[in-house]
């Protein structure tokens, strides 16, 4: 059987703490000494940080990537009756958001390309959601894996209709569309800063970006319980999604760093593509559009026996997403007629290969190796 050249992670976080952990220690020093462990400098330091990364006009710390979905959509008065648009195949907090926040999901389906949201599909969507008495309100453009969703399709029908355009950059931050970064593309950008993610914290964390500032003073509210600037009056229904002081350091710290990272992550991408190209179906990245490749995902027939012999050489792989949100217990009840066939299709062939700046060339070349055998052994 053959052997790693050395033990494959699918994401390595001891490989990068180990690069800044002194500079992680020192904040931590720095915090006991102030004991403002909410709302401390740090908060303040990050969203500047972001703004500055980004080019977004303001950045507001929240506690984790869904409550960076929930804020904007409490910000923006959605009701029931109101149609809230996302991609069936993403993550279920999209959705959950939408519910918490009181708005009614509609499910898009995605192009077989690039595997994010359709605009074609959103365009029927749209009608159809005004056929059952919805009022189309929002549209959601996941990116989904690192790439940009198709906005200029997206925000020519948002104009059609008059709908507001989000971004969630969960998995993205670090692209690019026409060389504006995610945070900057969308009128309003959440993103998530889960350990796993490619700019994460050490614990639950997440942030809202503002390219139209309109929202920022409600969301900022929202963030603290709904209240005004002196944190006593009660001026919206609001929520406890604040980030802390201590997380606000870890992201600032690692987004010094982000840069080179991105930059390793694009060359093994780079490598994925030269030797695997041909023997899966890709993710289409489309004119403009530069990854920030949260994930290396591609399509392939009899996914679950690829994975599993790759498992055996010891290359780690991952599945997201096995189901779409449509056919969930929970979504269920918003699954249009007809389902979504081309998410249905994807759900059952994607699969993601090890993607982090800390892989070693050795190990690239492994990757590579091992599932160009899995998929032989496949097709013999």
């Amino acid at each position: 059987m053959p052997t790693p050249p050395a033990p494959i992670a699918f994401v390595d976080l001891m490989a990068q703490q180990k690069r800044i952990r002194p500079q992680i220690e020192e904040r931590f020093i720095r915090m006991l000494d102030h004991g403002a462990y909410i709302n401390g400098p740090e908060v303040r330091e990050l969203e500047e940080a972001l703004c500055d990364f980004t080019g977004c006009a303001k950045a507001l710390a929240v506690g984790n990537g869904t409550d960076a979905l929930i804020i904007p959509i409490m910000a923006m008065d959605v009701t029931l009756n109101d149609a809230v648009f996302m991609p069936a195949f993403t993550y279920n907090a999209t959705c959950s958001a939408v519910m918490i926040a009181g708005g009614t999901p509609v499910f898009v389906d995605v192009k077989a390309n690039d595997f994010c949201m359709d605009p074609e599909d959103l365009e029927r969507r749209i009608g159809e959601a005004k056929a059952k008495g919805l009022n189309p309100k929002l549209i959601i453009a996941v990116d989904l894996f690192g790439i940009p969703a198709d906005y200029e399709a997206i925000f020519q029908v948002a104009e059609k209709h008059g709908l507001y355009v989000m971004a969630d950059a969960a998995q993205s931050f670090g692209c690019k569309l026409n060389d504006r970064y995610a945070g900057n593309i969308a009128p309003v950008t959440g993103t998530s800063f889960f350990p796993a993610k490619s700019l994460g914290c050490y614990g639950d964390g997440g942030a809202i970006m503002f390219r139209d500032e309109k929202l920022w003073e409600a969301c900022e509210q929202i963030r603290w319980h709904g209240t005004d600037s002196a944190r006593r009056e009660s001026v919206r229904p609001g929520m406890n999604g604040r980030l802390d002081s201590i997380q606000c350091a870890i992201v600032t710290e690692k987004l010094k760093i982000f840069g080179d990272e991105l930059d390793r992550r694009a060359e093994i991408a780079a490598r994925y593509n030269e030797r695997l190209t041909g023997h899966f179906d890709p993710q289409d990245h489309g004119a403009g559009r530069e990854s920030g490749w949260g994930y290396y995902t591609v399509a392939v027939d009899e996914r679950d026996a690829v994975m599993a012999r790759m498992k055996e050489d010891g290359v780690p792989t991952a599945i997201y997403y096995p189901q779409p949100l449509h056919t969930m217990k929970a979504f269920d009840r918003f699954a249009p007629e007809g389902g979504m066939p081309v998410s249905e299709r994807l759900s059952g062939r994607v699969m993601s290969l090890p993607l982090h700046p800390y892989l070693s060339d050795d190990q690239v070349e492994y990757v590579c190796d091992r599932f160009l055998a899995a998929v032989e052994r496949k097709n013999a």
